[in-house]
């Protein structure tokens, strides 16, 4: 198999990790999760990327598709997850795969977090396993990319 990339990409909020609610999302940092992620995948190349910008998430994903090399993407979308359709067409406008990963279970929380339009376009969900989300998502894309 050729070198495997995977892009991580964060949303609104998420620069917030270990300062915003850690009874509900934990005491790790975002640079915590992402250094854990490359130190538990290290046949693994990462690109990590946070913006509280909706647009610079749709152009990230714009780049990667156009630019090539990332085997998928692992996205917590913050709290676009649950209304940016923007966001779910740019997902469905690119042939990468994409993981849609939440720290908290979604569907155990608020009624308005139960809800997320981008879950049909991505190609699996993983909620509620705080950062091991992350791992599990990347699993997730080595599984698709074994079963090619």
């Amino acid at each position: 198999m050729d070198i495997v990339s995977i892009l991580v990409m964060n949303g609104p909020n998420l620069s917030r990790l270990g300062k915003r609610e850690p009874e509900i999302y934990g005491s790790r940092t975002l640079d915590d999760i992402n250094r854990e992620i490359a130190e538990a995948f290290p046949g693994l190349t990462f690109e990590f990327f946070q913006s509280e910008e909706e647009g610079e998430l749709l152009e990230k994903l714009f780049h990667c598709e156009d630019q090539g090399g990332f085997s998928g993407v692992i996205l917590n979308a913050g709290a676009l997850t649950h209304y940016s359709i923007a966001l779910r067409d740019a997902i469905s406008a690119i042939s990468i795969p994409v993981i849609e990963v939440h720290l908290s279970n979604i569907y155990a929380r608020e009624e308005f977090r139960r809800i997320s339009v981008i879950s049909e376009v991505c190609a699996g969900v993983i909620s509620g396993f705080g950062p091991d989300s992350y791992h599990l998502g990347v699993r997730g894309i080595m599984g698709m990319l074994e079963s090619k």
